[in-house]
């Protein structure tokens, strides 16, 4: 009996069909309970969305069916699908690659339990059956060159549509991507692809040589008898122009107004989103030879903070850290944060005062602290302050932002700036409730946000791209007047040079090196903020930092592949994490 016939093009219609409908019903419930259709406007958004994961899923079967391969590829894909659908739909499982690694270390009694009459009929029905009826076809296909002209011309006719969609709906997908980050660990099979592919990059990384960066960091402090506590604070999506300590028409910095600290008004960020920023700002490297994948097989500034002898800490109220304090001590509060603070799932960035307090308490000896705040978060802005500080009205109390005036958004932000304007300013009482410590607090954000300016809105896009609303930040310093005096700065000259300083992330490195004073051959003086305002050069060890290892000194090193310019020469010291 000869076998049904199919056009290589009509398949991938098909397929492409078959994918968007059946084999996404988690998905498409979630769209149902999320997506409100108010007018015009959401209703063509609405109808917009299968229209384009259609799009999308028949140009990545035109670039899959091809004479041999295709019909495996789509075998497979069908019935793994099928079994993630089930999974997702009936189970309300989410696949990431957590999800992923999970499967693959599971016990066999683990994965029988799973097996149950309803998971193996969904399979059949939605994955077994489809499989079979393809298997049972033969595709035909037209002359390679016809054949390849055909679905060039098909890509691009996708492409066109995909990009009128996205010319007209732009802000629409960007709101939702960013309110509902959930959908896209629902979209089969991109969902278990991408996880998988993350878990491999994951494993690649942990399993690479790991490169110590500085072998042999000291620290050469001035003489004096205090120990040095130094606090960092990290700032989350806070952008520069709405502080009013910065020049905003609002009134959202009165605390800080009143403290004794340098603002730094002309301050980049490094990148235009957490991943990329945090460790980033923690890295030798500048942004423009930056590499995110080998930040993690890589020491960063804490690593040489606490080689060098300061105790080292990471208290996290954001979701972690990127990575950048995996091998110091750190405190997941968003997990084990004082009760009083909960808001829901998350904490009010005051739960990381709390916890300050307790670790300043029993200081014995020089210390970083690395407090890492929920601050601005978008888009549930609402949801980053409390009542008394809901100042300025009317709020836009929804993470529904693309549906709201913007005065309300702007309200919210800002309120949210009030509240970070109130944790930064009670970090500095309570280092100022210590002195017997030579303190200092450095607050500065990963990035900015756009709120709606130019249509844009959150925070992410491409940094060659992105508005200034989403790359200047604030950044403010605080130093009690022992670490003044004992670090011999100069701060009345740097208050009144701060307004004319261009700095970035790129600077943080070098200076925190200074502030801890610690001597390391990764330090560029030039990029140290506080360089030109000391009265005295910082101590430096007698001998250079490498003649005393074994094996001989400096020209025994490596040269370490994107390395920054200002660096004379890499260590090429290795270590297993």
């Amino acid at each position: 009996m000869p076998k049904r016939e199919i056009r290589s093009l009509r398949l991938a219609a098909l397929a492409a069909l078959y994918f968007t409908i059946a084999l996404n019903p988690a998905f498409w419930r979630f769209v149902q309970a999320h997506l409100t259709v108010s007018g015009w406007g959401s209703l063509l958004f609405a109808l917009s969305l299968p229209a384009t994961l259609f799009l999308v899923f028949h140009c990545l079967f035109c670039l899959l069916v091809w004479p041999y391969l295709g019909k495996a590829v789509l075998t497979i894909l069908l019935i793994l699908s099928a079994a993630a659908s089930h999974f997702m739909f009936r189970l309300n499982v989410v696949i990431d690659s957590e999800m992923i690694r999970n499967v693959f270390e599971a016990r066999p009694h683990e994965v029988l339990e799973m097996a149950t009459f309803g998971g193996a009929a969904w399979l059949a029905l939605f994955g077994l059956a489809p499989a079979a009826l393809l298997l049972g076809a033969r595709v035909a296909y037209r002359p390679a060159w016809r054949e390849a002209g055909t679905r060039l011309a098909h890509v691009l006719a996708a492409a066109a549509l995909l990009a009128a969609i996205g010319a007209v709906f732009y802000k629409d997908y960007a709101i939702a991507a960013r309110n509902h980050k959930t959908a896209g660990k629902l979209l089969n099979p991109f969902n278990y692809l991408s996880s998988a592919a993350r878990l491999v990059r994951k494993i690649a990384r942990r399993d690479a040589p790991f490169l110590v960066i500085d072998p042999d960091p000291a620290h050469v402090p001035f003489e004096d008898p205090h120990p040095t506590v130094i606090v960092v604070m990290v700032g989350e999506t806070a952008r520069a122009m709405n502080f009013s300590l910065n020049g905003y028409e609002r009134e959202t910095n009165p605390k800080l107004s009143r403290r004794d600290i340098v603002n730094f008004p002309r301050v980049s960020a490094s990148g235009t989103a957490t991943a990329f920023s945090l460790p980033c700002m923690f890295s030798h490297l500048p942004r423009a030879r930056f590499d995110l994948d080998a930040s993690y097989r890589s020491e960063n500034l804490l690593d040489i903070v606490k080689k060098a002898g300061y105790e080292v800490l990471w208290l996290d109220n954001d979701g972690g850290s990127k990575g950048v304090a995996d091998r110091v001590p750190a405190v997941d509060l968003m997990r084990d944060g004082d009760p009083k603070y909960r808001n829901g799932d998350t904490f009010f960035d005051e739960v990381l005062l709390v916890e300050l307090e307790e670790r300043l308490a029993g200081i014995e000896r020089d210390t970083l602290i690395v407090l890492h705040m929920m601050g601005s978060h978008g888009p549930s802005y609402h949801r980053r302050y409390p009542d008394a500080f809901r100042v300025f009205t009317p709020a836009c109390d929804t993470a529904e932002i693309e549906s709201r005036p913007r005065e309300e958004i702007v309200n919210t932000y800002d309120n949210t700036i009030l509240y970070t304007d109130h944790v930064v300013s009670g970090a500095i009482d309570l280092l100022k409730r210590f002195p017997q410590y030579e303190a200092g607090l450095l607050f500065v954000s990963d990035h900015g946000e756009s709120l709606g300016e130019n249509g844009l809105y959150l925070h992410g896009f491409p940094y060659a791209l992105a508005p200034r609303e989403q790359i200047r930040v604030p950044m403010i310093l605080w130093m009690s007047e022992t670490m003044r005096r004992e670090d011999r700065i100069d701060y009345e000259k740097l208050r009144e040079a701060a307004p004319g300083l261009e700095l970035s992330h790129d600077n943080l490195f070098h200076s925190l090196l200074g502030l801890t004073e610690i001597d390391s051959e990764l330090y560029d003086p030039s990029l140290d903020l506080f360089g030109r305002f000391r009265t005295e050069e910082l101590p430096r060890r007698a001998a250079p930092p490498f003649s005393s290892r074994p094996g001989g000194g400096a020209g025994d090193v490596a040269a370490f592949p994107g390395r920054a310019p200002f660096a004379k020469k890499e260590p090429g010291g290795r270590a297993e994490p």
